[in-house]
């Protein structure tokens, strides 16, 4: 991982837009750019360097809940996964968008 794309991926709140979502996976863009409004609530993710990482889903009432969960590097992929056996694997990335492959528990 280069050491530019590492920065911004640990210093940035990723957010889901689902509406450029591919084949390829869900798409997400950092927080602080150009996020279109949507009633529907976004996820978020955050990872930490030590390897932490936060999940942010909404919630009953739509406020954001922080789900607890673990990254690694598995096979020149980011794999992300929530201590409720979810997984996120963070396929292609570059500095403005991350696309991540989600598998759910179960």
């Amino acid at each position: 991982m280069a050491a530019k794309e590492a920065d911004r991926l640990f210093a940035t709140r990723w957010v889901h837009v689902f509406e450029e979502d591919t084949a390829q996976g869900a798409v997400y863009r950092p927080e602080d750019g150009d996020i279109p409004l949507s009633r529907r609530p976004r996820e978020r993710l955050e990872l930490a360097r030590d390897g932490s990482a936060k999940v942010f889903t909404p919630g009953p009432d739509d406020r954001h809940v922080a789900q607890p969960a673990t990254w690694r590097e598995d096979g020149g992929a980011v794999v992300i996964r929530t201590h409720d056996g979810g997984e996120r694997r963070i396929v292609d990335r570059s500095p403005g968008r991350i696309v991540v492959e989600v598998r759910r528990p179960g």
